[in-house]
């Protein structure tokens, strides 16, 4: 059995039908219900609660060798951090109580520094929280910018015909498409090849600026000239807050914007083979391309 948490999302979802597919029997975990019939349909036995509840995830860890764990986002926490350390402390009670070994955890650049990156500062919080349970065999999966965060520009794209955010247009970002994130994840939940505590960081296929990744967009949009315009952070903050983010995590935002600005938010180890993914930006930017036409 292997407990996957975040079953219905980016990469929940595709660990857990790639584990079906190699015939794993697959414990998927989510926040509602109804998003989990697919996956029971497919053949994992699913489960509907409060991660923040050890409880809850001590009855969906049991019996399990194996976990993909990781902090399902909630945009509208009034303290992200007391939520990260609530989760966390929920992962880390559930896993003592329970006899999994092997466990993957979806963490972020940037994670081996303690303050100034925003939401990053949480999951360095919850390294260190697995870093300390004896026994437990632990891949920290230290991802880039995720491509699908680029949804989130469609709408200023449509209104307003430019891209923009408080990142700075040319710094050079490793960005990275879930399903790759995913296909990591579950090769390694299913080799279990890993001991003590390991960082494997995933940078897909090269770095992207922003001013890159917006003429890519612009091109499959029809808007050739399409601009990636850099916002000022509290401007950038006040837009998160316009479209439902609370405060606090529209500023924690903006802080992450300015670490990565200042190259806090990079690769320690440098690209090779195995931390370098195959899905291209010029590919994803398809979907993406589909969803603008689709507004």
């Amino acid at each position: 059995m292997i407990t996957v948490m975040g079953a219905t999302g980016n990469t929940g979802k595709p660990v857990v039908l790639k584990l079906i597919k190699e015939g794993c029997q697959v414990r998927a975990l989510s926040r509602g219900l109804d998003k989990l019939k697919p996956l029971t349909e497919q053949g994992a036995e699913t489960l509907s609660g409060d991660v923040s509840d050890a409880a809850f995830l001590s009855r969906a860890f049991a019996g399990a060798e194996a976990a993909y764990v990781l902090i399902p986002p909630l945009y509208q926490a009034d303290d992200l951090l007391a939520y990260q350390n609530r989760v966390g402390e929920s992962i880390r009670k559930a896993l003592s109580a329970s006899g999994v070994r092997h466990v993957v955890f979806l963490s972020s650049l940037g994670a081996e520094q303690s303050t100034g990156t925003g939401p990053i500062v949480g999951l360095h919080l919850i390294e260190n929280r697995l870093r300390e349970m004896p026994g437990l065999n632990v891949l920290l999966l230290r991802a880039g910018y995720f491509f699908e965060n680029h949804f989130g520009s469609l709408g200023l794209i449509k209104q307003q015909g430019i891209n923009g955010g408080a990142i700075a247009p040319d710094v050079p970002i490793a960005q990275i498409a879930t399903r790759d994130i995913a296909d990591a994840a579950a090769s390694a939940l299913l080799e279990r090849d890993f001991s003590g505590v390991v960082v494997r960081e995933l940078l897909g296929p090269r770095d992207l600026p922003m001013a890159e990744a917006t003429r890519i967009l612009g091109a499959k949009i029809g808007k050739p000239d399409l601009k990636y315009v850099q916002f000022p952070y509290d401007a950038f903050a006040g837009a998160l807050l316009q479209i439902g983010f609370s405060a606090n995590i529209a500023g924690l935002f903006a802080e992450m914007s300015g670490a990565i600005n200042a190259g806090r938010v990079r690769s320690l180890e440098g690209r090779n083979g195995r931390n370098t993914t195959r899905t291209t930006f010029e590919a994803f930017a398809d979907t993406l391309a589909a969803a603008y036409k689709a507004q």
